[in-house]
């Protein structure tokens, strides 16, 4: 089966979406599929993937945080061709430049489509940026809902948020899956980390909806706990002068483990998520988790493990306010993290993942 996979970056971008994708690939591959990835040239392409990069812009991301790759013209006939010599397009959400045209020319070309729908409205502190997003998802994204052949969510939230409840029409409910032989309660702690007993760490995007507000007001009041972040976005963490925020930057798999293996806390504040693979890596590590509502019911089966507060953007101080409460109340002990890693290792696999998404691609 030839399966073209679209999304609007590579995973050298560094997005949940994009290491999603990536790992879909590679478990489609390994069954059998031949994948190709079609994707922004911005970043670079994967190894080992075949893949189609596409010229494009991308005006919007340093402006507003909002990644928008718009290819060419050299781009756009690029993926027609390579709509045409696949048998099924898999497109990852719905409101890229990149999935509508995937989703047109899969339709003019009668191909099949599954549309794997990561993320629902963002709630932005900017109230334009509030109704821009309402309008497009009643625009594009419930339209690209509507038009392909199977839907997917990876969020229970996000399919009560587009679908409604009861939900409008049938999907699929697909958890992101772990890399078991990375991400396990079992190994090598992080060296050379900043001195601190207590350790909050902080992994995604730099952009306003991953909650760098609510992070920076966490830290400036609570100077007793030590901050590692880790990612890369126009937001700075270096750049707020606080002695406790310390910014590691782009992290490994293999690197990212050993944090989640060396931190008290992922604290993770952020607003109109799904469910952030970030989550359920550091789970399987044996890490709690503290994350803004409703992403601690995205899972409806894992809220007993995860700590939901109110998050509003507007209002970083009282979401600060909220994770302190949560650090300075009991923790899970270590027979329970222990047991936290056991059921996330054995609820979350891409393999389960990838026999999904090419059931519904065929």
């Amino acid at each position: 089966m030839r399966v073209l996979m679209a999304s609007h970056f590579f995973e050298s971008h560094l997005g949940g979406i994009e290491r999603v994708a990536g790992h879909l690939c590679r478990q489609m591959a390994a069954q059998g599929a031949q994948v190709t990835w079609v994707a922004s040239a911005q970043d670079a392409a994967p190894v080992g993937i075949p893949s189609l990069s596409l010229p494009t812009v991308n005006p919007t991301e340093a402006l507003t945080g909002l990644p928008m790759p718009i290819p060419g013209p050299r781009g756009v006939a690029a993926m027609w061709r390579a709509v045409g010599a696949a048998d099924a397009v898999v497109v990852h959400d719905a409101l890229y430049v990149t999935s509508i045209l995937a989703m047109m020319m899969a339709k003019l070309r009668r191909r099949r489509v599954v549309l794997i729908q990561h993320i629902a409205g963002i709630p932005f502190a900017s109230r334009v940026m509030r109704g821009v997003m309402a309008l497009a998802n009643g625009v594009v994204t419930r339209p690209m809902l509507a038009a392909a052949d199977e839907v997917v969510f990876i969020s229970d939230t996000v399919r009560a948020d587009l679908l409604g409840e009861p939900a409008r029409r049938p999907y699929r409910l697909v958890f992101n899956g772990v890399d078991g032989a990375v991400f396990r309660g079992m190994g090598e702690a992080a060296q050379g980390l900043p001195p601190g007993k207590r350790r909050i760490l902080f992994v995604g995007r730099y952009v306003e909806k991953k909650g760098l507000s609510v992070l920076r007001e966490l830290a400036a009041m609570r100077p007793d706990l030590t901050f590692l972040t880790a990612g890369d976005g126009p937001i700075r963490p270096a750049a707020w002068g606080l002695p406790n925020v310390h910014d590691l930057g782009p992290q490994s798999a293999q690197q990212l483990a050993a944090l989640y293996r060396s931190a008290e806390w992922l604290v993770l504040p952020s607003v109109g998520e799904g469910y952030p693979l970030v989550i359920q890596e550091a789970m399987a590590c044996g890490l709690p988790v503290i994350c803004g509502q409703p992403t601690d019911r995205a899972d409806p089966e894992a809220g007993r493990w995860l700590k939901g507060v109110p998050v509003d953007l507007a209002q970083p101080k009282a979401a600060a306010q909220a994770c302190a409460a949560v650090l300075d109340a009991p923790g899970p002990n270590l027979r329970q993290r222990a047991e936290m890693a056991a059921w996330a290792g054995q609820r979350y696999s891409w393999t389960r993942m990838a026999d999904e998404i090419l059931s519904a691609a065929r």
